[in-house]
């Protein structure tokens, strides 16, 4: 059963849970917001966590940009190589995701063996 947990979760939960995910044998990815610029969602150092199961914990975006990474996260998670990922206004995708608010955001995703 998928279950996602709070974006209220602070990064030691995050971390935790995604510590807990991987010693039970799961995949896991790790996904941190590594700069911001203008209006963000979230500020540099938020995280979230996904395994293959589905599971998600903490926040990159407060919603605007998570299916997008978590999307990202799950390649990451299969392939091992980490990404870099940009949001922002004047990227098209940014629409498309939801990331209209004037702002832009850098998330690196890697998978934690």
């Amino acid at each position: 059963m998928q279950k996602f947990e709070a974006s209220t979760a602070n990064a030691d939960d995050v971390l935790a849970r995604a510590a807990q995910w991987r010693s039970s044998g799961r995949k896991v990815a790790l996904a941190t917001v590594v700069k911001t610029w203008g209006s963000s969602p979230r500020p540099a150092g938020s995280q979230l966590a996904t395994d293959d199961a589905g599971n998600m914990i903490g926040s990159v975006s407060g919603g605007c940009i998570e299916g997008a990474v978590v999307s990202e996260a799950r390649q990451v998670m299969e392939h091992g190589k980490p990404k870099l990922l940009r949001y922002g206004v004047t990227n098209e995708r940014a629409w498309e995701v939801g990331l209209a608010c004037g702002g832009s955001v850098e998330v690196f995703v890697e998978r934690l063996d």
